[in-house]
């Protein structure tokens, strides 16, 4: 019974101090079979794993005054057991838990109040818990303990600051909207713009073009009908005249209020046309009398084959033009003389 009492196991888990009246006579730190007096020594062990401790959640003040809710955590492992024990002679684990919880707040309000809210939200926020570490790794080492690792968990505003926060963004995020909206009229304005100038430069282009094209054919018209006046100058007016008598006599119902020495009917007049178109003077004669009155026309009907009219004295006085000489022969009378047109003033 005795040798059993003496042989304790020291588990690969678990590191082991031999005591004797609460002092340390030995450390075992390798795993195995070890010895200790019966009733006079006892064994104390402790975890040789990397142990995990949760942070209790902590308001911290950054520098612009943003509250933040810290949650965190820390990875710590026994390294020492002398200075362990000697540190927590009577708490064990737990008093030296609570005291490494002291340590890493102190230094999370330490650091997280030297920098501003927006580096602790930040992707700067891993070089913030490396600094938490490695000042919480140095005050440890008093207690025997080491810190493997401190990470912030949640970093939460409090609720009381929440909805000022929320309206903020809000607020801000409608000013970026209205930014761009501003922007964007803007572009749209300039292009508008752009656009208004391209239609008129290229309606302008146009304008001028046409003009162009416009004024050299009208430059090419009258050309032509200087070429033609300049051939036969004659025969250009009498071709005109026939163009405005087309123009302006069109339809059943045409009615001209002229003077009977209207310059308009030169040429259905008796002295309108020179000797050298005295052809054309004697067609419009010989269609003149379907020009007059049918009373005059029916007094002016052929005696026999002859184009000539019979007696010239019925046309009316105002619209025939007969020579000067009334006491003519009727033989003579019959032949109008060359050149001698009866005309109309309508």
């Amino acid at each position: 019974m005795a040798i059993f009492s003496s042989v304790f196991v020291v588990d690969e888990r678990q590191k082991a101090l031999v005591l004797q009246f609460g002092r340390v006579v030995d450390v075992k730190q390798d795993p195995g079979i070890a010895f200790k007096i019966p009733l006079i020594q006892d064994v104390a062990y402790y975890d040789d794993r990397i142990l995990s401790r949760d942070i209790d959640p902590m308001e911290v003040t950054p520098s612009d005054d943003r509250r933040l809710v810290v949650d965190a955590f820390a990875r710590y492992r026994i390294a020492d057991l002398l200075q362990f024990r000697e540190a927590n002679p009577t708490g064990g684990t737990e008093q030296a838990e609570q005291r490494l919880d002291d340590i890493i707040r102190s230094q999370m309000r330490e650091v997280l109040g030297s920098v501003s809210s927006n580096e602790i939200l930040s992707e700067d926020r891993a070089a913030l818990m490396l600094r938490i570490a490695s000042a919480s790794r140095t005050r440890a080492a008093n207690l025997g303990l080491q810190v493997i690792d401190v990470r912030l968990k949640r970093t939460d505003l409090p609720p009381q600051n929440l909805d000022a926060t929320f309206a903020r963004m809000r607020a801000e995020r409608e000013r970026e909207a209205a930014d761009e909206i501003a922007r964007g009229e803007e572009a749209a304005q300039r292009i508008r713009a752009q656009a208004d100038r391209t239609v008129i430069e290229l309606t302008s282009d146009a304008g001028r073009e046409a003009e162009i094209v416009r004024g050299e054919a009208d430059a090419r018209r009258n050309s032509i009908f200087a070429e033609a006046f300049s051939s036969d100058p004659e025969f250009f007016e009498f071709y005109r005249s026939l163009t405005a008598y087309t123009r302006a006599l069109q339809g059943s119902n045409s009615t001209l209020v002229l003077s009977p020495d209207s310059e308009f009917f030169d040429y259905l007049q008796t002295d309108g046309i020179a000797g050298s178109s005295g052809a054309a003077q004697r067609e419009i004669g010989s269609a003149q009398p379907a020009l007059l009155p049918a009373s005059s026309q029916e007094a002016t009907a052929p005696a026999d084959d002859s184009t000539a009219p019979e007696d010239d004295a019925t046309a009316p006085a105002d619209n025939a033009i007969a020579p000067d000489d009334s006491t003519a022969p009727a033989g003579d009378a019959a032949v109008p003389a060359e050149g001698v047109t009866t005309g109309t003033g309508n």
